[in-house]
């Protein structure tokens, strides 16, 4: 049986070593050795440059391991998809090096299994069920500021994804295909849905 712990909230101190996939963290002359995703690592500054991550400590019978993230984002992101049936700290932590959390929340309201299952380890099957597992979970989540470099490439041929989507997040459908209907339909999905919700949190 495996859980996670909070015993640091975050771990401060001086970057000793950094990885592909872990960094280690100099504090009061302790060095804590954080596996860290790619985005993670890559916001490091230099080796002997302050650091700080916020940290989840995963035990289990033969599993001690600190996992560290850049942002509070990142973590609870991390925290959901353990929650996900069949999907460990690798598999969560490989997801994260492959999508943001802004953008795995998109995909996951938009359906797009293809975003998710770029990460090692992760299948068709698996990614329709961190989906189906995390469409409540992100119900009412402001996607409007997501980077525009984050969007998936799905093409806008039909109000009913972005509806649906609206819906997802908790507008009723008769908000969602008022908003729809007043956004420029030659937009790609993804920015369909971001010109809606501006109108709706207006």
């Amino acid at each position: 049986m495996q859980g996670g712990i909070f015993i640091f909230y975050h771990i401060s101190g001086t970057l000793e070593y950094k990885s592909e996939n872990f960094a280690v963290i100099d504090a009061n002359g302790v060095g804590y050795k954080l596996f860290a995703s790619l985005p993670t690592l890559s916001q490091l500054d230099e080796i002997g440059k302050p650091a700080k991550l916020y940290t989840y400590l995963r035990v289990g019978e033969d599993v001690f391991d600190l996992y560290g993230f850049a942002t509070q984002e990142e973590l609870s992101t991390f925290n959901m998809l353990l929650g996900v049936s069949k999907v460990g700290a690798k598999v969560a932590m490989a997801i994260l090096s492959t999508v943001s959390p802004s953008k795995l929340a998109l995909s996951v309201v938009t359906n797009d299994v293809n975003a998710i299952k770029q990460a090692n380890g992760v299948g068709p099957k698996l990614a329709q069920m961190i989906i189906l597992e995390l469409k409540d979970k992100f119900k009412g989540a402001d996607l409007s500021n997501i980077p525009g470099e984050e969007v998936v490439g799905n093409v806008f041929d039909s109000g009913n994804e972005a509806v649906s989507a609206l819906i997802v997040l908790g507008y009723s459908p008769q908000e969602a295909k008022r908003a729809v209907a007043a956004v420029d339909p030659t937009l790609e999905l993804e920015e369909v849905i971001k010109d809606a919700l501006k109108k709706l949190m207006r």
